[in-house]
């Protein structure tokens, strides 16, 4: 959703590099770079004007002029105002002390509140909690029945004492949900109400008055964040006739600008509780500031990333692959590397795993373009293979790998090419587990045990040159030897062969006084 802002402020941050210090013309620059950013991405002007100003003064200032590394700085104080401008802090559910925590969803039609309720009652869920679903939205055909079939796919119970379709009173489902909650022990009631294709006062109306029949702890309006600047008014007019404690988005993966988000935060003072980025009932997470604002800056989102990977992979199973890989559980397999890739697949689209790293942004149109049905290929090649092969896969001639690649579905190539890459990776990944680094890039320091460093063989000379005759080898035989009886001693003490000695006269030596009378004792 913000690729467009993120490649505008990375190209505004890109002309900074390299400069030692920042002059007032470098500065307004980058400001007036970063403004345009912010405008094409639909952000609202004031929140703009007061953004741009913020980081303005920062730059200015003693932390950027005594940095080491000014750009570096500027990109920080960037990020910093850019978690301001979305909330700060992550804003939690407040739960009530009596159960049942009664939580209404508002909103225009189309922005996906039947599928957010069903989202969030899962999510709570996972959390610990007992959600129930109220249906209280009668006025959009099928409403009801959409809000019963999420239900059924989250595993949730559904209130649906009415069918809909302009049929039946809100309140009083709103009311006799929160009862029926309460009879049956849930904790959390998630009341679904009705939209309106736009803000009118009959809408306001209705929302108003399951407000006060209900008395919810939280009242959250449901955004898309597709609709640009329209969020904003939409925001403030709920604000004002109905209220409401925290804002959700939805269509996060949607190719909107995303002005909305970075506005509704400022405009309305209200926080982002949640964010919903696809279509699937499990794509939904709380909203954290400080970690869209390091998406938008392409820093990346680690801590989601590592999150989902705790929830998709079983400690003990990874604790057995690693083990496997140091070489001190047996043997990585082929399925050991099965099982590892349908835990990845468990996290979700690769593409939106990939994108989570720092400095993906360079390669968002490759990810975009990224085939999801290649895990799926790779899968049934492996599960194409017996399980003598997929525990020693050297065993795989050409005979096989044509069974296989029969058996699968694709063409022997595609099947060589996995068998490949599983031994070079194996290869790699053990070469880290024990520290000696990636082929080709050398070892990894103060990783893994040390080998000894072996000394080159020393170079040897070059031996006398014998002739191939054997009477003339035999002359030269006896005049080496000859040569050699006729050298004299080598000298110890490296004086020149043959030189005789000086002999030294002591007689016209005398001592120092201080010396002779110690010696003529």
């Amino acid at each position: 959703m913000f690729a467009t802002l993120s490649d505008r402020l990375a190209d505004t941050f890109k002309n900074l590099r390299g400069k030692g210090r920042l002059s007032e013309a470098d500065i307004d620059a980058t400001a007036r770079e970063i403004r345009i950013a912010l405008l094409e991405a639909d952000v609202a002007l004031p929140v703009v004007k007061q953004f741009v100003t913020a980081v303005k003064e920062r730059a200015r200032g003693a932390e950027v002029s005594g940095a080491l590394n000014p750009a570096q700085q500027v990109v920080k104080i960037v990020h910093e105002e850019l978690v301001t401008i979305l909330g700060g802090e992550t804003r939690r559910i407040r739960f009530a002390k009596t159960p049942p925590t009664v939580i209404v969803l508002a909103g225009l039609q189309g922005a996906g509140k039947t599928t957010l309720a069903a989202k969030l009652a899962l999510w709570l869920k996972g959390q610990g909690s007992s959600p129930m679903l109220v249906a209280a939205d009668l006025q959009r055909p099928n409403a009801v029945n959409q809000l019963q079939v999420n239900g059924q796919r989250a595993g949730v119970t559904v209130y649906a004492p009415q069918p809909g379709n302009g049929v039946g009173d809100p309140v009083a489902v709103a009311r006799d949900g929160v009862a029926e909650a309460r009879r049956t022990l849930h904790d959390v009631v998630i009341i679904d109400t009705a939209g309106r294709l736009g803000v009118d006062a009959d809408l306001m109306q209705q929302a108003a008055d399951i407000r006060d029949a209900v008395n919810p702890d939280e009242i959250l309006f449901v955004v898309d964040a597709m609709i640009g600047q329209d969020a904003v008014n939409t925001a403030q007019a709920f604000l004002d006739g109905v209220g409401f404690d925290g804002v959700v988005l939805t269509k996060l993966d949607g190719d909107a600008r995303g002005g909305a988000a970075l506005s509704i935060r400022s405009i309305t003072g209200r926080p982002i509780m949640f964010a919903s980025n696809g279509e699937k009932l499990d794509d939904f997470d709380t909203f954290h500031p400080d970690r869209m604002a390091s998406r938008i800056l392409d820093m990346g989102d680690v801590l989601t990333l590592i999150e989902q990977a705790e929830k998709a992979f079983d400690s003990d199973q990874a604790a057995r692959a690693a083990a496997k890989l140091t070489g001190q559980g047996g043997d990585f397999t082929l399925d050991d590397f099965l099982e590892q890739m349908q835990a990845l697949r468990k996290m979700g689209s690769l593409s939106k795993i990939m994108g989570m790293l720092p400095g993906m942004g360079q390669f968002r149109e490759q990810l975009a373009n990224f085939d999801e049905r290649e895990i799926d290929r790779i899968q049934a090649i492996i599960q194409s293979m017996t399980p003598g092969e997929r525990a020693d896969a050297k065993i795989i001639d050409g005979s096989r790998r044509a069974r296989i690649a029969k058996g699968s579905g694709v063409h022997v190539s595609e099947v060589n090419q996995l068998v490949e890459r599983f031994f070079e990776a194996r290869k790699m990944m053990r070469n880290l587990a024990q520290g000696g680094g990636i082929p080709g890039m050398g070892g990894m320091p103060g990783a893994g045990k040390r080998a000894k460093a072996k000394r080159p063989p020393a170079k040897k000379g070059k031996g006398k040159r014998v002739s191939g005759n054997p009477a003339k080898r035999a002359e030269q035989e006896k005049a080496s030897a000859t040569a050699a009886a006729e050298r004299p001693p080598a000298n110890p003490f490296g004086l020149p062969q043959g030189a005789e000695e000086e002999q030294f006269d002591a007689s016209g030596f005398e001592l120092p006084p201080e010396v002779a009378k110690y010696l003529n004792k």
